[in-house]
């Protein structure tokens, strides 16, 4: 029911997921009348919800308001029964992401060892593949041992989707240098040293600057919530300021446009490289429970693009994954010698 449209895309989009995987099943979550057209649908169930989170809506009101709301309604059928069993693996929502943070939080509580959940993506980088970016902005203020439970979930994320068994960790600052960085991230950059020393599975690159995203230098790039945040939002602008600004060129004359016509297959390859809409699909780490945010804007393409990110991860279980990447991690906090590390993770 969320996203800037709703069912007009998101009904698409699943019909389309279904027609695509054989093995999976889907429970779509919200107003029995918006959902009509899936009633027949194979492999497919209907659970209703009376109410909807808006985008408008604040924390407070998700959470105390609106309990019969889809999004909570959807977020509750990964949460084990009395008898230990879930309804689903996991949770898509287009939705208010701050609510759907909050919701999530707490209907699945986080992992133990974890102290904030994380929003983390695949942004392209120029050798044709993705580095993943958390936090994206479930953490506007983060402390340094955030930013290490940020390395080893993402880490978790990676080894699942792109089966990397130690990938490589860069943490984001303002240039290369040690030295160089806020105390908080200098204090990130000490922990991970001595994490990944200690016999972790952290593969601990060092500094990198916001260039080297894009550059693909390290499989991973961990930062707090609002730089995060920015980074993704910059990427997609320039996507799309990139995409006006070469249809706007092309179409100046008649020889341009005879131009465009013989250049269209590169362009489009190109296009397609840079399309956000290719990445769509955000998890949830940190919780006990798979949740994945897709953009509000996201149309049918994007929206199957995030269904499809939860299809793997809960095929490579990405939950197993993150809980004992956590586990190898405190193993080899003792080998450091700082209690808060501990305490922290």
């Amino acid at each position: 029911m969320g996203g800037d449209v709703g069912p007009a895309v998101t009904l698409p989009a699943c019909k389309a997921f279904l027609d695509r995987h054989e093995d999976a099943e889907l429970l779509l979550v919200g107003s029995p009348g918006a959902l009509a057209p899936a009633t027949d649908w194979p492999r497919c169930s209907l659970i209703s919800a009376s109410q909807v989170v808006t985008m408008e809506d604040t924390v407070k009101v998700a959470l105390s308001r609106k309990r019969d709301s889809s999004m909570r309604v959807a977020i509750e059928q990964l949460k084990p029964n009395d008898e230990g069993h879930i309804a689903a693996d996991a949770c898509v929502s287009a939705g208010n992401t701050g609510a759907l943070m909050a919701v999530s939080r707490f209907v699945l509580k986080t992992m133990e060892g974890i102290d904030r959940p994380a929003i983390a993506t695949f942004l392209p980088h120029a050798n044709d593949g993705f580095t993943c970016v958390l936090d994206l902005g479930a953490n506007v203020d983060c402390s340094a041992e955030h930013l290490l439970q940020f390395a080893v979930m993402g880490s978790a994320l990676v080894t699942a989707i792109e089966g990397k068994s130690e990938p490589s960790v860069g943490l984001l600052n303002i240039g290369e240098e040690a030295i160089k960085g806020s105390d908080m991230i200098k204090r990130a950059g000490e922990l991970l040293r001595a994490v990944a020393a200690g016999g972790s599975h952290i593969n601990y690159y060092g500094n990198v600057e916001g260039d080297d995203i894009f550059k693909g230098t390290t499989d991973i790039v961990v930062c707090d919530g609002f730089v995060g945040n920015v980074a993704l939002k910059s990427n997609e602008g320039v996507a799309k300021m990139m995409k006006a600004m070469i249809r706007e060129e092309f179409e100046r004359t008649w020889w341009t446009k005879l131009m465009y016509l013989c250049a269209r297959p590169v362009l489009k390859r190109f296009g397609a490289r840079l399309d956000p809409r290719r990445y769509n699909g955000a998890a949830l780490l940190g919780l006990k429970g798979l949740v994945i945010k897709s953009h509000g804007g996201a149309d049918a393409y994007a929206f199957g693009q995030a269904l499809n990110r939860a299809y793997d991860a809960a095929r490579n279980r990405l939950l197993d994954g993150v809980h004992d990447r956590i586990v190898e991690t405190m193993q080899a906090l003792p080998n450091v010698g700082d209690s808060t590390i501990a305490e922290a993770a």
